[in-house]
């Protein structure tokens, strides 16, 4: 069992409570079009994927080609729920305050939303400047791209890294990045066990639902997969 050197964040659903949020402002926007999509499937499609990725699958399967417009509205109508509804994950401060380790962000938004995520939840002094977007990379989530770019750019070999990641996209990246991977499951998108399922069946390392508990995880090293 390797030793771990850099801890890898998901921002979205991870350090900050925002994929309910996110969900609803887009399916505001698809559904002035006219393209009806359940909040599930919105999830089951897009939950970890960039806006690049988003915006490809509604443009081929759904017949909804975004134009800046819309980008443009969608983008101002999240900010401004952001700035009104967005919370941390619970415990996250006080992980991050407790943990030792070198820690980064590796997240499919843009580099404003990220850092604006960061800074309404008071958590951008524990990651700056460590942070690290999907427009940075050629190829989003599930591809490995973005978690091999922030470990070379850290200085870390991906064996060495572990990743906290809430999405079936943002498992399957790590996994292909040769890093070790715990599945998230204590955002309130998670409730029902249907996300911690969907996990579970992608083989992480393990899956937990208390962010307090990530410091004695990592310290216990347990390699095989386990629910808590």
């Amino acid at each position: 069992m390797t030793d771990t050197s850099l801890v890898i964040f998901d921002c979205d659903g991870v350090l900050v409570d925002s994929e309910p949020i996110s969900i609803a402002v887009l399916l505001e926007m698809i559904g002035k079009s006219g393209v009806t999509m359940s909040e599930d499937d919105a999830y089951d499609r897009f939950l970890g994927r960039s806006m690049a990725t988003i915006s490809k699958v509604l443009h081929e399967e759904y017949g909804f080609a975004a134009s800046e417009a819309d980008l443009d509205e969608m983008r101002t109508n999240l900010y401004a729920r952001f700035e009104r509804d967005l919370k941390p994950i619970p415990g996250i401060a006080e992980t991050l305050r407790r943990l030792e380790l070198t820690r980064c962000v590796a997240s499919s938004s843009q580099p404003e939303r990220i850092r604006l995520s960061l800074k309404l939840t008071g958590l951008i002094d524990l990651l700056d400047p460590h942070i690290f977007s999907a427009t940075m990379v050629k190829n989003g989530k599930p591809a490995p791209d973005l978690f091999l770019f922030a470990a070379k750019t850290m200085k870390v070999h991906p064996r060495d890294c572990v990743v906290i990641e809430d999405s079936p996209a943002g498992i399957e990246a790590a996994k292909s990045a040769g890093m070790r991977v715990f599945g998230f499951t204590g955002g309130t998108h998670s409730r029902g066990g249907r996300l911690e399922a969907t996990l579970a069946s992608l083989g992480p390392d393990l899956i937990f639902s208390d962010m307090s508990e990530l410091p004695d995880l990592l310290a216990s090293q347990k390699a095989t997969l386990k629910v808590r």
